[in-house]
């Protein structure tokens, strides 16, 4: 049961900070390389992306917290494995992947916090 729970949060950290890098990287990238028109239909097309856009404190802040809660998850002491071989490494597999699916989450999410909060003040202050 606790597996099914690890496996489901991770691939829902990923989700949510995968949306951080919709909403706010992949538009500044875009716009960046000339591709103002593309981000102007994604933002017609596909309306959510508006929406995390708008709320981007909240949707940093709550993938930020999701990630810490995967780090409880993922390190948390007192964990073990059962003895059972087979049930064994399906476990270790498991903890391989949560933490290749949380150093990925992180990428993403620095990303894409470096892209909304720190580009701009650092062209400004480069005068680039």
């Amino acid at each position: 049961m606790k597996s099914k729970i690890t496996d489901n949060l991770k691939w829902m950290t990923l989700l949510i900070t995968g949306s951080t890098l919709l909403c706010c990287a992949l538009p500044i990238l875009l716009v960046s390389l000339g591709l103002g028109a593309t981000v102007a239909s994604l933002n017609f097309n596909v309306p959510g992306l508006l929406f995390l856009a708008e709320h981007k404190v909240w949707t940093f802040s709550i993938s930020a917290l999701m990630l810490l809660f995967l780090v409880w998850i993922i390190w948390r002491p007192n964990q073990s494995c059962p003895s059972d071989p087979e049930l064994a490494k399906y476990c270790e597999s498991s903890k391989k992947w949560n933490k290749r699916v949380f150093f990925l989450s992180v990428a993403i999410w620095f990303t894409s916090f470096f892209a909304s909060y720190l580009l701009l003040p650092l062209r400004e202050f480069f005068n680039i």
